[in-house]
């Protein structure tokens, strides 16, 4: 099989974001008086929509107060908190190399709203990389499949033809049901064990890993 189409997840695939994920998380949760959130079950529900996200990690949440939780959120990722985000290392000259192959399309699907996601492709002068990109904001959230099916038909590659990456169950789950081939990366958020599950096709234990695989079955 010769690989037309890559999808990657963002956080914890891509982008070595968890750690600011967490602490906003945690600032928020305080600021909306919901109380201490626990950094494991934060990286649970890194991959999902940021309301199913809240109502996953904080169940019996009002309303209202999900909404305060969602805002700070916000405030604290993008404005307050500091804690670095960057590249896995390799990541920018791999694709790099991907992209060239004009063969093949490469495309984000991302828990992330879309202006979240644009906000680090102008950061980080990422966006040029991609033919096309999915939110949870403007689709249903993982691990609904409408995202991929969306990029499937927007790209004109059928399931079989494309591959996900991710790093959570969410990602893979969402391929399995579509029956799209499927990488799972064990540096993210969720454990090899839980990965497994889902049936990858392959586990990629570091950047290199990965792309050494990517480069290996995509085709020329």
């Amino acid at each position: 099989m010769r690989f037309e189409l890559v999808i990657f997840d963002w956080d914890g695939t891509l982008m070595n974001s968890v750690p600011r994920i967490v602490s906003s998380m945690q600032a928020a949760a305080r600021d909306a008086e919901w109380g201490e959130l626990d950094g494991p079950a934060v990286e649970e529900i890194i991959g999902l929509g940021l309301p199913e996200a809240v109502d996953k990690l904080c169940p019996g949440i009002l309303p209202a107060q999900s909404a305060r939780l969602r805002e700070r959120y916000a405030h604290h990722f993008v404005h307050a908190d500091l804690t670095p985000m960057a590249f896995f290392d390799g990541v920018e000259a791999r694709i790099a190399a991907l992209r060239q192959r004009q063969s093949v399309k490469l495309a984000v699907a991302t828990g992330k709203t879309r202006r979240g996601l644009e906000r680090i492709f102008r950061d980080t002068q990422s966006g040029a990389w991609f033919h096309a990109s999915r939110t949870a904001d403007e689709t249903r959230s993982k691990p609904h499949p409408q995202m991929l099916s969306e990029l499937l038909s927007e790209l004109d590659v059928p399931a079989e033809r494309a591959v996900m990456v991710g790093d959570s169950e969410y990602d893979l789950e969402m391929a399995r049901v579509l029956g799209m081939p499927r990488i799972g990366v064990s540096y993210g958020v969720h454990s090899i064990e839980r990965l497994l599950t889902h049936e990858p096709d392959y586990m990629a234990h570091s950047v290199e890993s990965l792309f050494d695989w990517l480069h290996d079955t995509c085709r020329q």
